[in-house]
């Protein structure tokens, strides 16, 4: 016994193993289905059937109370004549009643309906008793109520003491039939719920069924077929007697295995080729890429060689690559071009210095392209790169490196040689003396602190950070730059001037970003300004202008003015370049060199520029100009920019 329910456990699990997850997942959901509709409807049943207990029960015990406070009276005066007429009156006119039992204070059945008991005990009458409950009180103000089962349903006992002033007479049993309606919803409702859990599985078990039959099999077979054409077997078939649009699918796969067979048994070797030659020219599709054969034909070239060659509106495919490169590219490539097609060499790499038709620096790669079994040369990819910018940034790099590591120099040496004095000879100097040098250290440390703190603010602004631009008061802004370098003026005896328009609009831009431009251009201003002079601060709103998109545009310009040296012609277009500094031609002041590269930096991260205006021995004017912050641009979303 045990081995065949172990055979038939090891069948189900086998037979359950089959099933597609897909399949598993519809079962499950459907057993729950059907266990919840089950469910649901057998916990209706079970209410109605509560409900109609209680209704019977409420209904029998009223029912004999009714009819025990009739009786009671003709009981009490031994009138049992009257007593039956009245019970069969009473059982004649409703069908709820099933029987009616009277019994005196013993318990002895003297009257009952639907059958009659006479009295007269003789030696035929079968005398019978009422065999009451445990728990029956013949002294109880409300009937009792219990059921019992019957082939006809549940029947309502009910048993009401009969008692006349205090004294108890006997009993009155009274059976009361089940609710028909009730018993036929019920039966209803056990019938329908039966019915729909079948129908449900026997829909599912169809649907399966036919399911494996149109859909899953012949997808199975689909399945095997385009594995076997990725595996290079282009022989497979299917061969299903199938209509419709399956059909026609299985149709077209036949059609395109023949098709992919006789492609390979024909042009495998060209397709492998091709294949090859297409994959190199994919891989570097990036940069300009040329592809030639061993005779130094052109077969392919992509528009980024062709702009980088200065071959747009020539036509090469097909002519010799060596006629039109540019000649400082054709020197350095025709010998090791002839040397791969020859198969002595695989590769090779160039950094080359083009002129035409703009100057740029490009590196070139050649790479051969061999067969599949790489026995023979089909080509040669030749891949060019241009690295202007990469070079420009490493001179960049290096340029800026080599300034401050100079403007680092100084300052540390002359720090360094100073202590050591005061360190060696610091008891042979005077008080004044080592004063004197410590006050140049000081200077030079906070030479050096200004560079490192230049350094970082330029770095900075070219790190990526993102800077949020909101609406910004100038006038707040001015007014803050002004009394910071007040005390400085004054100790120059410069004049310093504010002349800013009333009711001046909120511009976009960042405010502390916004004040660095301010002190850098106002320090530069106060720094190359005589005793005497003057520095301005103006700021106004211009004339709005229309756009390409005939928006009108408003802006605010500022302008920081001054009466000092001025700046010559040729030190202007270089004023803005990092470690760039006028007074290495005055030999006058100093200054780290950084500090109009940090204000170019930062106007260009509020999308305008600094413009400038200078006359040597006269003065200078910075002016730029600032957008006007609007209301709806704000609730828009907040201006941000990226440095």
């Amino acid at each position: 016994m045990l081995a065949i329910l172990k055979t038939i456990k090891e069948a189900i699990v086998n037979w359950w193993s089959e099933f597609t997850l897909q399949t598993k997942l519809l079962a499950a959901a459907t057993l729950a289905v059907s266990l919840v509709m089950s469910g649901l409807t057998f916990w209706a049943v079970n209410t109605i059937q509560l409900d109609a207990r209680l209704n019977d029960t409420r209904f029998g015990r009223d029912l004999g109370l009714l009819l025990a406070a009739n009786v009671a009276p003709l009981i009490a005066e031994r009138n049992l004549t009257e007593v039956s007429q009245f019970s069969q009156r009473f059982y004649s006119s409703t069908s709820s009643v099933r029987y009616m039992l009277y019994a005196d204070e013993k318990g002895k059945i003297y009257f009952g309906i639907p059958f009659w008991e006479p009295e007269v005990e003789t030696s035929l009458a079968i005398k019978r008793r009422i065999q009451l409950p445990d728990d029956y009180a013949a002294d109880a103000d409300k009937p009792m109520v219990r059921q019992h089962r019957s082939p006809d349903g549940e029947v309502t006992d009910v048993f009401v003491p009969l008692t006349v002033d205090g004294k108890y007479l006997g009993v009155l049993a009274i059976g009361i039939n089940p609710n028909p309606a009730a018993v036929i919803s019920t039966n209803f409702t056990r019938d329908v719920t039966i019915a729909v859990f079948i129908s449900i599985w026997v829909m599912v078990i169809l649907g399966g069924v036919i399911n494996a039959l149109t859909i899953t099999k012949p997808i199975k077979e689909l399945l095997v077929g385009v594995k076997q054409i990725a595996a290079g077997n282009f022989k497979q078939q299917i061969d299903l007697p199938l209509g419709g649009e399956l059909g026609e699918l299985i149709l077209n796969f036949n059609e395109m295995a023949e098709r992919l067979e006789r492609y390979e048994e024909q042009n495998i070797e060209e397709l492998t080729a091709e294949k090859a030659k297409l994959e190199t020219l994919v891989s570097t599709i990036a940069d300009g890429a040329v592809l030639i054969d061993n005779n130094m034909q052109v077969i392919l070239v992509n528009p980024t060689a062709r702009r980088i060659f200065n071959w747009e509106g020539i036509e090469v495919v097909g002519e010799n690559v060596l006629r039109y490169l540019p000649p400082s590219v054709e020197m350095e490539v025709r010998r090791p071009l002839y040397e791969m097609a020859l198969g002595e060499c695989e590769s090779a790499e160039f950094r080359i210095l083009l002129n035409q038709p703009t100057p740029r620096t490009i590196r070139i790669l050649l790479t051969t392209v061999v067969n599949q079994q790489r026995e023979s040369i089909k080509g040669i990819a030749i891949t060019v790169q241009d690295i202007t910018r990469e070079v420009e940034l490493n001179e960049a790099k290096s340029q800026f490196i080599s300034n401050v590591s100079h403007e680092l120099r100084t300052p540390l040496f002359n720090i360094k040689s100073f202590i050591e004095t005061l360190h060696e000879y610091g008891e042979d100097l005077s008080s004044i003396e080592r004063r004197e040098f410590l006050e140049t250290v000081n200077h030079e440390t906070d030479r050096l602190t200004r560079l490192v703190n230049d350094v970082l603010d330029l770095s900075k602004l070219e790190s990526g950070r993102r800077y949020n631009l909101d609406g910004v008061d100038l006038s707040q802004a001015i007014e803050q730059t002004l009394r910071t370098y007040q005390l400085n003026a004054k100790d120059k005896g410069i004049e310093l001037i504010q002349e800013v328009a009333p009711k001046l609009p909120l511009v976009v831009g960042n405010y502390d970003l916004l004040l660095q431009v301010l002190a850098n251009l106002v320090g530069n201003a106060l720094k190359f300004t005589q005793a005497g002079g003057k520095v301005a601060i103006r700021a106004y709103q211009l004339e709005p202008k229309t756009n390409s998109s005939d928006r009108q545009i408003s802006q605010v310009r500022v302008e920081i003015s001054d009466t000092g040296i001025g700046i010559a012609p040729e030190d202007q277009e270089a004023i803005f370049d990092r470690f760039f500094r006028v007074e290495n031609r005055v030999h006058t002041l100093e200054g780290t060199g950084l500090g109009l590269s940090i204000v170019r930096n930062i106007m260009e991260k509020h999308h305008s520029k600094v413009h400038l205006v200078s006359e040597v021995g006269v003065g200078t004017t910075f002016w730029f100009d600032l957008a006007v912050y609007e209301e709806e641009a704000s609730q828009v979303g907040k201006l941000s920019t990226v440095a």
